[in-house]
């Protein structure tokens, strides 16, 4: 099959930047899959979207100069209908004839379950890649993802950002295509500064290297990678560079350049998280930090030009830092002169949600929740209480006006200021922890104490007060607090009774006339560990049979979790997670009344003789290792009556016609399946 290399580029003004990923990635499988929707074949190799500020690109390998040949099959009439009595055509098949273009003689006869009727098949050559490329990119424009497209000029159509040009090749010729009223050569543009003029393209496997030369680095691994490694050389190694920032300022620059700068010591004053969101979220700096992970007065900013005045690009970056600096400097001071404490008394002005009163009410409710779960995780009481008072208070305070993103993290700061515990002071800060995804729990035993009681509070006023997620809408993040909780109890090994905390949390919602369904709220927790067990590999048959118990503690779910993953690896697990299967089924139909015991005068079988025996044995023998949860020797027990469960089966009528009996029977397997599920609801595991 004869190949040849493509290449697209379109030339753009400077595209979003936040939006510049994923407009490429559009690109790129629009063209795939609008080749691969007309049978041209494709070898993608190592092929990925190419872009940079001012450009899109797709450049693949090889793509087929041509289709494959089209074969076409029309049904037609059947014989019966397409010839008459002599055998002469009728109208019918000489319509069908005429419509195939060709004479009815020529067509051929196939056979399906009606019978024999006429077909028409052909094939004719496939279409050159060449004419096909037009329809190709209009579908790969069409339908990439800009909400809010720019019109320019007096033209009716519109893009992301206006079109300057496009290149197209196939193999070494120019395909003549257009878009947006631009039309295809093999010229594209080099760097806005560095190379005015444009930039040839020979064959479209020089284009990476032809735009290198031309000061635009294309490819945007090798673009992040020059950042990197620029920002580390500037900073000796200890840069913060993370993923969000990188990405941003890959996207912003086809040439980076790093440039080292400082700001005046003065400011290391101001707690560094300010000064850091500033750099990176306004900016788009690199702040560098010393050895010990402590802001240091330097940092890289990064210029899409090779200057030959650095100096120059360097006071600019310091002077445009100043202000904010200065901003966060008088916040920060003003906010001490306040006082940590002295901020919570705006609280009770300030409403929090309708039905569930001020943030002062919030907190009255988060304290005494962190005073109860203190008491049962061994930490102190008074501590919890105390950091809960404070932990809402610089939501008052100058500094989160100004960065709300550092809620808690400014609390941290003011308390250790005003001489506050440093428990106490650790804890406003970890009770927002998980911030996000993949962020880590809170670490002291405070923090989680907080982190617990706020989300408990959370939970049951966002359900009490009506705000249940629906679909995308989840205004109090709902969603989130329940995984941040479960996250939280799970990973702290804190074995709380989660029912009753429900309870208590919605008790306490009690004076503003509003209550939430604790058993709702337990299963909306136990939803959320769902995704949170997937992601840890967890299947979800076992995740289901221990969920079927709602265990009251959390970290005694994730006990039973373990236990039954070690039962599911034993050759008589299948076994008898079928037969509890069947136990319940049986159950579930009984027409009479099912004694608590078996009676052992009843028992008649040997089989069931023995399986009483049996179970009556694995009841005494797994009583203690219950108690104590340690489940992995009770299922691990268990596991052993496979044998006299599976003889009780081959040799025992369960319904037998004797009420007696069979009531006697329905008990000895009803007190079989209590402890066959004592730990999880083993019958999940039956395929």
């Amino acid at each position: 099959m004869n190949m040849q290399p493509l290449l697209i580029e379109l030339g753009t003004e400077e595209l979003p930047v936040k939006a510049l990923p994923g407009l490429a990635q559009a690109f790129f499988d629009g063209v795939i899959a609008a080749l691969d929707k007309r049978g041209v074949a494709i070898e993608r190799g190592a092929a990925k979207p190419l872009y940079s500020p001012r450009r899109l690109a797709v450049l693949l390998p090889g793509v087929a100069i041509e289709q494959p040949e089209q074969k076409s099959e029309i049904l037609g009439p059947y014989l019966n209908i397409a010839l008459d009595a002599n055998g002469a055509p009728t109208k019918a098949l000489e319509g069908f004839a005429a419509k195939a273009g060709v004479e009815w003689m020529a067509l051929e006869k196939t056979t399906d379950a009606k019978g024999e009727r006429f077909v028409h098949r052909a094939t004719k050559p496939g279409a050159r890649t060449f004419d096909l490329l037009q329809g190709v990119l209009d579908e790969a424009l069409a339908g990439m993802p800009i909400p809010k497209p720019m019109r320019w000029g007096a033209h009716a159509y519109g893009f992301a950002r206006p079109l300057h040009w496009l290149v197209a090749l196939l193999g070494d010729d120019i395909v003549d295509v257009s878009a947006l009223g631009i039309r295809a050569d093999r010229m594209s543009r080099g760097h806005r500064f560095h190379h005015q003029g444009p930039v040839w393209i020979n064959r479209p496997q020089e284009y990476v290297d032809a735009l290198r030369g031309a000061y635009v680095l294309v490819d945007a691994d090798e673009r992040r990678a020059r950042v990197v490694a620029e920002v580390q050389a500037a900073a000796g190694g200890n840069a913060r560079i993370t993923e969000d920032n990188l990405e941003q300022v890959n996207c912003l620059n086809e040439w980076p350049v790093a440039v080292a700068c400082a700001f005046d010591r003065e400011f290391l004053a101001v707690p560094q998280e300010a000064l850091v969101e500033t750099m990176e979220a306004n900016q788009k700096f690199f702040p560098v930090l010393d050895a010990g992970g402590k802001l240091t007065e330097k940092f890289i900013g990064i210029a899409n030009i090779a200057s030959k005045d650095a100096g120059e690009i360097r006071k600019g970056y310091e002077r445009v830092i100043r202000p904010r600096f200065s901003d966060a400097k008088f916040f920060f001071d003003e906010d001490l002169k306040q006082g940590l404490a002295s901020m919570g008394e705006g609280l009770a002005s300030v409403t929090y949600q309708a039905k569930l009163g001020s943030v002062a009410d919030k907190v009255a409710r988060v304290a005494a929740l962190a005073e109860t779960i203190a008491a049962q995780v061994g930490t102190d009481p008074a501590l919890a209480k105390r950091a809960a008072q404070l932990a809402k208070n610089d939501l008052q305070s100058r500094m989160v006006n100004e960065f709300p993103e550092l809620q808690g993290i400014a609390g941290r700061y003011y308390a250790q200021c005003a001489g506050e515990n440093d428990d106490v002071a650790l804890a406003i800060d970890e009770a927002y922890r998980p911030r996000f995804a993949a962020d880590d729990i809170a670490a002291s035993p405070l923090g989680k104490v907080l982190a617990i009681a706020e989300r408990l509070d959370t939970l049951a006023g966002g359900f009490a007060a009506g705000l249940k997620p629906t679909g995308n809408k989840d205004p109090f993040a709902l969603r989130r607090n329940a995984l941040g909780l479960a996250r939280t109890i799970i990973e702290s090994g804190f074995d709380l009774d989660l029912k009753a905390l429900l309870a208590k949390a919605n008790q306490a919602l009690a004076a503003k006339n509003v209550q939430a369904d604790a058993g709702e709220l337990y299963d909306f927790i136990l939803d959320r560990l769902r995704g949170y067990y997937a992601d840890r590999d967890v299947p979800a048959a076992h995740f289901n049979a221990v969920a079927e118990l709602k265990p009251a503690s959390l970290h005694d779910f994730g006990r039973r979790l373990d236990a039954i993953g070690s039962f599911a690896q034993l050759p008589e697990a299948a076994a008898l997670a079928a037969a509890n299967k069947r136990i319940g089924n049986i159950l579930k139909k009984a027409d009479i009344a099912i004694p608590a015991l078996e009676d052992a005068a009843l028992l008649r079988e040997p089989a069931e003789l023995a399986l009483a025996e049996a179970v009556e044995a694995a009841h005494a023998e797994t009583g203690h290792a219950l108690a104590q949860g340690d489940y992995v020797s009770v299922l691990t027990r268990l596991a052993a009556l496979r044998a006299p469960v599976d003889a009780f089966f081959d040799a025992v009528m369960v319904n037998a016609d004797d009420p007696a009996i069979r009531a006697n029977r329905l008990a000895l397997l009803q007190r079989l399946a209590h402890r066959l599920g004592s730990v999880a609801a083993i019958e999940h595991l039956s395929v």
